[in-house]
């Protein structure tokens, strides 16, 4: 028995497609591409990196390891060449409460069961699931995603060391003002200027990495005294090392470690079922949107897996664990990343910075890189979806306006979680509203050809569309162009039938497909055992056997 589980287990792991570049050939020109385009998303991740560290109230360090550690795995072995994973602020903020109650070893913890469960939703098959999000969920996904990194932006606006000193949270803090702020927006606009401006004359170099460059050199040649990266937090630090965050004593940082007991289990678990959401959500979400701009498909369980993978191994190597980025993934698709090798060399590229080259890396202005978040932001948010709101069906636009606002108030997950039910509804409500039925006399009797689904929805309606009084002895139920969907839809016909029965006049069932066949079959309420379709000259008239579910 245990073997045959294993069996089935192992039976769903599929093949994963790990070629470094599936659709492209590697060239010299390509390759050069993507490191310039993997330097680029290297550099825009250190303040992300470091200001989720904050906001989830821990060390810089654990956020950069993990964007480096998350990164490094999903780019050699994820499920869309192009995107970019790292530590992610949808994740921090959930993040901060087990920080603050149980110390940094119980966070490495979770963040180790956040990754297990993730790879199990991966063998799984659950990525596919993503499928079910409607496009006016995309779009207000997208919208909001971008309004979200463009608010997130607005902490770099403020006077360095007071955000940490009001609490890591973006209401605190001091803005700048006077002169500080004019060179801030002139630099930042200057950085926006370049990377719209530069495609225009020559592709040799990313936009945006030649954005940072020259605001860096003019800033770093004049002198010109504006908030840094340094002024964030220093990055610097050594290779990250294995550390195992169960068992008793003091861990990283001055806290205990998290013991490995069943009590530990069920502090970790919540957090670590809503990480595993929010991660895979944000992910799938944004392995589509990479796939739309590159043309590429499938790998949504492979990219759960990744997923899970580098959060266990970002576990026992003190990282904040992580999941796509779709501000950086966006980055690095107009910067021209098409292969792992950007994945790759950005991850690479960051733990140089950590290692070796911290002291040049603190000395980027924040302007440059607010400058690269802006342009994201404008590639991001679906203008489009603004010109369309009065053309599509009021619920689309009410669900592309709903799921924008849930997603920069509360998180990603609630968001598209609102508007796939939201847009459920609508859906279950506008096929309810299309039952219907036209009548016609045959041999004596009355035949109700019922058009529309028959569920949950409709049942009611269905019922309503008899004239069980008036009806003659004989009523048959035409089913061609409906279908039996539900529960609910058995309990209706069983219902219809009752009454009919309860003034002595028969019903029968004509034309049902075969899954319609099937599910009333297994109920018990066909009275002959033959199967019957719409597709077929000679029609098969089923009686109904009442009393199966209980209907009165």
């Amino acid at each position: 028995m245990a073997r045959a589980l294993l069996a089935s287990f192992a039976n769903r792991i599929e093949r994963p497609d790990l070629r470094l570049s599936p659709n492209d050939e590697l060239t010299p020109s390509r390759i050069k591409t993507e490191l310039l385009s993997g330097l680029t998303v290297a550099l825009a991740l250190v303040p992300e990196a470091v200001a989720f560290a904050f906001v989830a109230g821990v060390h810089p360090l654990v956020g950069l390891y993990a964007a480096f550690m998350v990164g490094l795995i999903t780019a050699v072995i994820g499920g869309r060449p192009g995107m970019i994973s790292g530590a992610t602020g949808a994740l921090a903020v959930v993040m901060v409460a087990l920080v603050a109650e149980h110390g940094v070893e119980y966070l490495f913890a979770t963040v180790v069961l956040m990754g297990i469960l993730q790879i199990f939703a991966g063998v799984m098959h659950w990525g596919k699931f993503i499928r079910l999000v409607p496009h006016p969920v995309m779009l207000g996904f997208v919208n909001g995603l971008a309004i979200v990194i463009f608010l997130a932006q607005m902490t770099q606006f403020k006077v360095p060391g007071t955000v940490e000193a009001a609490g890591h949270g973006a209401a605190g803090g001091e803005w700048l003002s006077g002169l500080p702020l004019f060179m801030m927006l002139g630099l930042v606009g200057l950085t926006m200027l370049i990377i719209w401006g530069l495609p225009k004359l020559t592709s040799i170099i990313p936009a945006p990495l030649a954005g940072i460059g020259v605001v860096a050199g003019l800033v770093i040649a004049f002198g010109i005294d504006v908030p840094t990266v340094g002024d964030m937090a220093s990055i610097k630090g050594g290779l990250p090392s294995f550390h195992n965050p169960f068992g008793t004593g003091e861990g990283l940082y001055g806290t205990a470690l998290a013991p490995f007991t069943l009590e530990t289990l069920w502090i970790i678990l919540p957090y670590a079922v809503i990480l595993a959401a929010i991660g895979l959500i944000e992910s799938l979400l944004t392995l589509n949107l990479v796939g739309e701009m590159t043309g590429q498909r499938g790998g949504a369980s492979q990219e759960c897996i990744a997923q899970g993978t580098s959060n266990v191994i970002t576990g026992f190597f003190g990282g904040m664990g992580g999941c796509a980025m779709i501000g950086q993934s966006m980055i690095n698709v107009r910067s021209g990343g098409r292969t792992r090798i950007a994945g790759i060399a950005a991850a690479v590229f960051l733990l140089l910075f950590i290692v070796v080259a911290s002291s040049w890396i603190e000395m980027i202005p924040l302007a440059a890189l607010v400058g690269v978040m802006f342009m994201v932001v404008i590639g991001t948010f679906a203008w489009n979806s603004l010109k369309i709101l009065r053309r599509v069906p009021r619920t689309d636009a009410f669900v592309i306006l709903l799921v924008t606002a849930v997603t920069v108030y509360e998180d990603l997950a609630v968001a598209v979680v609102v508007g796939v039910i939201v847009s459920a509804l609508a859906y279950a409500w506008n096929a309810a509203a299309r039952i219907h039925a036209v009548t016609r006399e045959e041999d004596g009797g009355k035949v109700y050809d019922v058009e529309g689904p028959l569920f949950f929805g409709s049942a009611e309606g269905f019922i309503e569309l008899f004239d069980v009084k008036n009806d003659p002895d004989l009523v048959v139920i035409e089913f061609a162009r409906s279908r039996v969907v539900d529960q609910s839809a058995l309990q209706a016909i069983e219902a219809v039938a009752l009454k009919y029965e309860a003034l002595g006049k028969k019903v029968q069932l004509r034309h049902l497909s075969r899954d319609c066949h099937d599910l009333l079959t297994k109920a018990g309420h066909l009275m002959v055992d033959s199967d019957d379709d719409p597709d077929y000259e000679v029609a098969v008239d089923y009686s109904v056997k009442t009393g199966i579910l209980g209907g009165h």
